[in-house]
Formats: C-alpha cells, sequence, structure tokens
C-alpha cells in the first residue's frame, strides 16, 4: 500500500469511495464526482489536504483535512478498513508540520461508527451544535425607537467584539474577525450590527441578519447535519451552508445577556418588517457556550444538532 496526494482524476474515485464507504449510514446522501471537482477546482485548493490509498495500483481510500483544522473520517472501500489509521495518521502528519494546533471532526450525531473511530484517535466530544427556527411572527414587536441605538459595526468595534465572548469564536485575532464580519464575500457590511451603550457608543451586542432569498429555506434542510452556517458566531473560517433568514448575535455572558439579545432580536424584526419573502429566522450556536445556548433554546424551536469532537495535534 502507498499513500499519496491528490492528483486530476480522483474526483471521481473519491465519490466511488465515499458511497461505497458510507453508503449504509442513516440519511446518507451520495456524493458525484461533479461536487467534489467543484471543491477540487476552487483557486485555493491544496492537492497536499488530501490523501489517497494505493493498493496494487488501486486507491482503495482517502482521507481529507481543512487548513481551519477540521478533518474527515478516512472513508475506505469494503475490505480495506487496514488503511483508515495509516491514512489518518498521514493526515495529522501533514497538519502537524504545518503547525495546526487542533483537529476537529463534525459528523450526524446518528453516525455512531464515525464517532468510535475518533475517540479511539484520542478525540472528545467538545459540543453540540444546535440550529434553531423561529416564527417571523413570533419575534418580538418591532421597535422604531431601539433603532437609534442600532448602528453597523465598524473597524473600530472589532475588538469590543472579540472580546465579548471568545468561547464562541473560533478566530482569535482582530484581522481575522474583521475579514469574516466587514469583508465577507457572501454578505455585506449591512447585515452586521450592533446594540451600543447609550453612554460611550461602544457596542453591548452585535447581530449579523442575512436575508438572501437565493439562499437555502431553514425548514427545507437537515437541520442534523454537520453543516455550519453562513453568518453564525462561531464558524468563522469554515465551509458553511447559506442559509436564508440567519439570525446570529453575541453579547458578554452576563446578566444583561437576556434584555441584550431581546433588543437585537426585536432590531432584526424591525428590518425584516417590510420583508415578505421570509417567514421564519435560523440559528446556529454551540453547546459550549450555555448562556447563548439557553437562549436560543427560550426563545427559537430546536431543529436539530450535531456533535464536534476535538483533539490537540
Amino acid at each position: 500500500m502507498i499513500i499519496r496526494p491528490f492528483r486530476s482524476g480522483d474526483e471521481s474515485v473519491q465519490a466511488e469511495i465515499y458511497n461505497a464507504a458510507a453508503g449504509k449510514l442513516p440519511s446518507f446522501k451520495p456524493a458525484t464526482a461533479q461536487e467534489v471537482a467543484r471543491r477540487t477546482r476552487s483557486r485555493d485548493f491544496d492537492p497536499q489536504t488530501r490523501v489517497f490509498a494505493e493498493v496494487d495500483g488501486k486507491a482503495v481510500g482517502y482521507a481529507t483535512f481543512q487548513t481551519n483544522g477540521r478533518v474527515s473520517h478516512p472513508w475506505c472501500l469494503p475490505g480495506h478498513d487496514a488503511c483508515a489509521p495509516l491514512l489518518f495518521a498521514k493526515v495529522v502528519e501533514t497538519m502537524r508540520a504545518r503547525g495546526l494546533p487542533r483537529a476537529f471532526a463534525a459528523y450526524r450525531g446518528d453516525w455512531t461508527t464515525t464517532h468510535e473511530f475518533f475517540k479511539a484517535q484520542g478525540f472528545e466530544k467538545v459540543r453540540d451544535v444546535m440550529n434553531f427556527v423561529i416564527d417571523l411572527l413570533e419575534m418580538p414587536t418591532p421597535s422604531a425607537r431601539q433603532a437609534n441605538l442600532v448602528s453597523p459595526v465598524t473597524r473600530e468595534d472589532i475588538p469590543a467584539i472579540l472580546a465579548m465572548c471568545p468561547a464562541a469564536l473560533r478566530v482569535s485575532t482582530t484581522d481575522e474577525l474583521e475579514k469574516h464580519l466587514l469583508k465577507n464575500p457572501y454578505f455585506g457590511t449591512d447585515s452586521v450590527f450592533a446594540l451600543r451603550s447609550r453612554g460611550d457608543d461602544t457596542p453591548v451586542g452585535v447581530a449579523v441578519l442575512i436575508s438572501e432569498p437565493t439562499f437555502a429555506n431553514p425548514r427545507a434542510v437537515d437541520a442534523n447535519m454537520p453543516c455550519y452556517r453562513l453568518g453564525a458566531f462561531g464558524s468563522e473560517g469554515i465551509l458553511v451552508k447559506r442559509i436564508n433568514g440567519m439570525f446570529s448575535f453575541l453579547v458578554r455572558p452576563d446578566a444583561n445577556l437576556f434584555s441584550v439579545g431581546m433588543d437585537l432580536m426585536g432590531h432584526a424584526a424591525y428590518r425584516l418588517r417590510d420583508n415578505d419573502e421570509l417567514d421564519c429566522l435560523a440559528g446556529q450556536v454551540g453547546s459550549d457556550v450555555p448562556q447563548l445556548a439557553a437562549f436560543y433554546e427560550r426563545n427559537f424551536r430546536l431543529q436539530g444538532k450535531f456533535p464536534v469532537f476535538e483533539r490537540g495535534l
């Protein structure tokens, strides 16, 4: 057996291996060579982040990682499961060589065989990522008065936002957060707004509201699939699912969280007062930020969730 990086033409091979290896898992969705090609042909694709195991010249398994630390299960054709640990060891070796500090994996909650593999590799479950929905009719009453305290987020606000609740974010520098919030290719700066202090105008809470009818309807997606959602705090630097009506907010986890969160929801309702294309908002939050999770659980309806496993490298 040899282990090699991705090369042109592996798109159909990868789809074949994945479909054979994962086809019997719950709610399985077959992969296609075209779907694989969309990612491998992107300008930032790195062939070294995808490795294949070959036996007698035939590819029998593969594994991948992303530069944000996300790793895939090593999928292998039936009869070649022994290749899985070797593929994963190569992924870990490459990630370490690049200086990546941690690895994480996210799969459906009912794909228990993948969970057991990662646990055997030293991973621990660190959170559930929970997906929510709320009917617009259940939103707080829009307040024109509250709008006077809300304004767009600027570059000068980024340090204060980063310090609000670091545990809810997947970035640790102001440059990374600024890029995500203010230079995002999928939503404009008008989608990001801050509720400000009456005293000194500093942000006491910040929210992202995405209204784009070409994005997916949150009622029509499988909320148990391991998909991070565009605009959700905690999805920075991760491949995301684009959801119409996504609402996410960040505040300090203190006694003011509930009131600030409700004010931000109220402003979202105010912004959508003339929108006839949306009938609900979506939310996403990690269970490891319990104060934020409790807010969503109280005010939204849980759609589904998926577990996340992590380990140091």
